[in-house]
């Protein structure tokens, strides 16, 4: 029989031990007094004074035998050391702590002490088993090959951490402290936003008419409206909406879809962060993520410089401001302004790069841009003056026709924001979108469609406003030292189990 298997089968004849006895193992409540962290902080406080404490927690591990043992639990992944001793808490009780195995969870009373090698730990007098777990948790497995021990640990292998999450951050504790990072985080952007004036909002995660970004949608169908819908790309549409309707400034933490690949920066579905400002342009939407970032990088290191795989990275204001040609010219010696399309399109052929659908000179520069400068772009910096073709969301550059207003924040050669003046010319913000129904039209797998209703709102009016999109979980990979977009997902996308 399976190992795992045979231990099942052995909680769960003690489960049916237990309640032969007239014991619930699966009890409705307990009252705690104190935190595990309240307990850990005050514990020498405690000590002195002696007063009863009661607290609950998963049993972790077991020390000793006969009538007394040393056990830890563990409560908001901390762990705490138990005494418990037969004469003390008495037969009955012992017995049920003989019965008790690693992953159970207990509800315990007692008083506080400390061992002769000073760790605080608990005196028992009252236990009672909360839950009866019958799946054994995987431990370490050691072997002694050669005079050596190698340890085979079950929860270190990645598929399994990610598929079985609750049991990663039970025995892994530095996984759950990235996603209390990652909370403090949403915090930090959340208060920093209200200070500004900006009123949060929710908006439709299914959506008649995607866009918003240039993605693959997800669709589903309504069966009541027999209506196809498509999983939210972007909120971006149905925030300027909200302008338009006369609020001043608008944010949103949202989940977007998009139906594309896996790697370790992307998922299928991830959070984002999209706010809009009335009567600003794209110059203030720098200055708010100046501000998201520093704040965020000394709410979690207390500084605005941290390290990222041995790389210093430095988010304090100003930021290092360069046009998409300007680091053409700068990080890859190309200089696009001078040259002919004929010359662009050898350029790309050398470099084996190909557009997709017809050819188009901005979109052959942005994409010589990401293959030739973004990995350069460490610390941090806002490449602007993009080139007309690449948004049609977004206002034409003041002094330039052929750029638009827009940036992206670029930090250890991730793309983390992208923002424009946006566009509120409904004669030319229709313009744009039909051509993006042609360009799809064309081969492009990737254009907007065209949204009558959006265009219906800009055409009632629609103050001028600054916005941007930010990509929450590439954030909190950055600023908490995570390789992988999936360790601070809780439940990233996988594949069907096997």
């Amino acid at each position: 029989m399976n190992d795992h298997l045979d231990q099942r089968q052995i909680r769960v004849t003690k489960l049916e031990i237990l309640r032969g006895k007239g014991i619930n193992p699966f009890p409705y409540s307990f009252q705690n007094s104190h935190t595990l962290p309240e307990l850990v902080e005050i514990g020498k406080i405690l000590v002195e004074s002696q007063e009863e404490v009661s607290i609950s927690g998963r049993l972790m591990a077991l020390r000793g035998k006969g009538k007394a043992v040393f056990a830890n639990i563990q409560a908001q992944h901390q762990r705490l050391q138990i005494y418990i001793r037969k004469d003390e808490v008495g037969e009955d009780s012992f017995d049920v702590f003989g019965m008790c195995d690693i992953g159970d969870f207990l509800g315990l009373q007692g008083t506080m002490m400390h061992t002769k090698t000073g760790e605080l730990t608990l005196r028992v007098k009252n236990l009672q088993i909360l839950t009866k777990a019958v799946r054994p948790m995987p431990v370490p497995k050691v072997q002694e090959k050669d005079g050596e021990k190698i340890i085979h640990d079950e929860v270190r292998d990645k598929e399994f951490r990610y598929r079985q999450r609750y049991v990663d951050l039970t025995l892994n504790p530095e996984v759950a402290k990235v996603f209390r990072q990652r909370n403090l985080m949403m915090q930090t952007i959340r208060s920093y936003l209200n200070e500004q004036g900006f009123l949060e909002v929710e908006t439709p995660t299914l959506q008649p008419v995607y866009g918003g970004a240039n993605a693959t949608p997800f669709t589903t169908h309504h069966k009541a409206l027999d209506q196809t819908f498509f999983l939210r790309i972007a909120n971006e549409l149905y925030l300027k909406r909200l302008i338009s309707g006369g609020f001043d400034a608008v944010f949103e933490f949202t989940k977007n879809f998009r139906n594309e690949g896996i790697d370790r920066t992307h998922n299928p579905e991830f959070s984002a962060l999209e706010f809009y400002q009335a009567n600003v342009d794209y110059t203030k939407m720098m200055e708010h993520s100046e501000q998201i970032f520093s704040r965020c990088a000394m709410a979690l290191h207390g500084s605005m410089q941290f390290e990222y795989e041995g790389q210093m990275l430095d988010v304090t204001p100003p930021w290092k401001k360069m046009s998409m040609y300007e680091a053409l010219q700068e990080l890859a010696d190309i200089d696009v302004e001078s040259m002919e399309d004929q010359e662009l399109q050898n350029l790309l052929e050398n470099e084996e790069l190909k557009l997709e659908g017809n050819w188009n000179r901005g979109l052959a520069i942005q994409l010589l841009f990401e293959e030739k400068c973004e990995k350069q772009l460490i610390q941090p910096t806002f490449i602007t003056g993009h080139p007309k073709e690449t948004s049609p969301l977004c206002k034409e550059h003041r002094e330039n026709p052929d750029l638009i207003e827009r940036f992206e924040a670029f930090i250890n050669g991730w793309e983390l924001a992208n923002a424009y003046s946006e566009l509120n010319d409904p004669l030319l913000q229709r313009k744009l979108m039909e051509e993006q129904v042609e360009r799809g039209r064309g081969g492009e797998s990737e254009t907007q469609p065209l949204d009558e209703d959006f265009l219906r709102c800009v055409e009632y009016g629609m103050p001028p406003m600054g916005g941007i999109g930010f990509g929450i979980d590439r954030m909190v990979m950055l600023l908490t030292g995570q390789t992988t977009i999936r360790d601070v997902i809780l439940f990233p996308t996988m594949r069907p189990e096997q």
